[in-house]
């Protein structure tokens, strides 16, 4: 099978490549790359090639498949560091399939599901699992994420080595962090022998205190407990000075605080290994916009103020923080319509992170095009040291089409997902995903 994109605008930061080209996509790979800016001879060389190998394809009766790219961009798949698939345990919010199409819908060749399952992944037989599944009903590339403690109940390390060998790519408490720090250290130790990430969820849990959204004047408004921003700063310099100590590479997830940004910059001129990511909904909404106790606008963190939104874009605009995940996290509609009291936290992301990055990052200059493709592809395939994030020949051919100009509204009845639950639902945004491609495979095609 051979496939040609043609006419697109190709977005790769790995090869600084930001102009017109014809892709050609042999085997699931790259095979070929032809600028539209060479001279008329060059050019007349590649066509003729194209024309020959058109020859070949009719001899040998080979399948190929032309896709105009014309007027829109052609980027590296995304790869989300931060997904909640929910199974296994919690089938009725999520599924590996129904997550993977909603990723690839979304524009995503590659997530990571974190471990809170029910069981947890917290062994190698539960990882081997997870593989397995997936290559039967995955769109996308799955890659496993193992826990830190035995059920995560953060008293036993779980079989770090052992989860590794079974394919695990990083490791995680998500949902939650490891407060006894002798017992994380030691997990760091283990994380960096293996060489693999520690995505740290960062939470004080003993200052939460029953919070359920950001602890400012909008909380007093609704009568509601609070968060503070200390109870992530708090957990952030811990980890960083943690890192510092074993060398462990240290990733952290869901950065909502100005301090967080702050941290991160003391962290890498400590000369500490540690990335960060921001969420959308936490660079593109604040407290603020809380309408009333409405539980699509909780989640954890919280939605904080706009002095932390400013800052957190200020981060991603510097490459303080150098990527954005989603914390997808589906929950059912009844669950939602519960107070903020007592639903449960989390929102989707997937299907709304391209055009809210587009509209919040891009259209108000704090993002370039190509640092948007750069936070969204191939910093993250960095994180996770895997072949991904860049269109160079060879390469697999993981990527995106998407027009950065058409506006619409977000409708969360259109998701893919099993979870409706976003607080964007209506807003006007840019960017639309129209095709998303594995191994040069069509997975994902926008209908209109």
């Amino acid at each position: 099978m051979r496939t040609w994109i043609l006419n697109g605008h190709l977005l790769d930061p790995m090869q600084g490549m930001d102009g017109i080209y014809d892709l050609l996509i042999e085997d699931g790979k790259v095979a070929e790359i032809i600028p539209a800016d060479q001279k008329k001879e060059q050019r007349k060389k590649k066509m003729i090639k194209k024309e020959a190998i058109g020859k070949e394809l009719m001899e040998h009766r080979i399948e190929e498949e032309i896709i105009d790219a014309s007027g829109n961009y052609i980027m590296p798949g995304f790869l989300d560091l931060h997904v909640h698939l929910r199974e296994p345990g919690f089938e009725e919010k999520e599924t590996i399939e129904t997550g993977s199409k909603a990723a690839a819908h979304g524009g995503f060749t590659g997530i990571c599901p974190m471990p809170n399952t029910k069981p947890a992944m917290d062994s190698p037989e539960k990882i081997a699992w997870l593989i397995e599944k997936a290559e039967k009903v995955s769109k996308v590339h799955i890659y496993p994420v193992g826990a830190v403690t035995l059920l995560q109940e953060g008293k036993e390390l779980a079989d770090i080595e052992g989860m590794v060998k079974a394919g695990a790519m990083a490791l995680s408490e998500d949902g939650k962090s490891v407060m006894d720090t002798f017992l994380y250290k030691k997990a760091l130790e283990k994380a960096a022998l293996c060489k693999i990430p520690m995505l740290a969820h960062c939470e004080d849990k003993s200052l939460v205190h029953h919070g359920v959204m950001n602890a400012g004047k909008r909380a007093k408004e609704l009568g509601l407990l609070g968060i503070s921003n200390a109870v992530e700063d708090v957990i952030i310099a811990r980890d960083i000075l943690l890192a510092k100590e074993t060398k462990v590479q240290l990733h952290l997830c869901h950065c909502s605080t100005r301090d967080s940004v702050s941290l991160v910059k003391f962290g890498k001129e400590l000369g500490v290994s540690v990335t960060a990511e921001v969420c959308p909904h936490h660079f593109s909404m604040s407290e603020d916009e809380i309408p009333c106790d409405d539980a699509n606008y909780k989640m954890n963190p919280p939605l904080r103020g706009k002095e932390d939104v400013e800052m957190l874009k200020y981060g991603l605009q510097e490459n303080i923080m150098e990527v954005i995940s989603t914390d997808h996290a589906p929950h059912e509609a009844e669950k939602k319509k519960e107070s903020m009291k007592t639903a449960p936290f989390g929102i989707v992301g997937l299907e709304t992170a391209f055009p809210l990055a587009v509209t919040e990052l891009v259209e108000k200059g704090y993002l370039t095009k190509m640092q948007l493709v750069e936070r969204m592809s191939l910093a993250p395939a960095k994180v996770l040291h895997v072949a991904s994030g860049t269109l160079a020949k060879g390469s697999m051919a993981d990527l995106v089409i998407a027009d950065f100009e058409e506006e619409y509204e977000i409708d969360p009845n259109k998701f893919v997902s099993k979870g409706k639950n976003t607080p964007f639902a209506g807003k006007k945004v840019k960017g639309r995903i129209l095709r998303t491609m594995v191994g040069g495979k069509t997975v994902y095609q926008y209908q209109g």
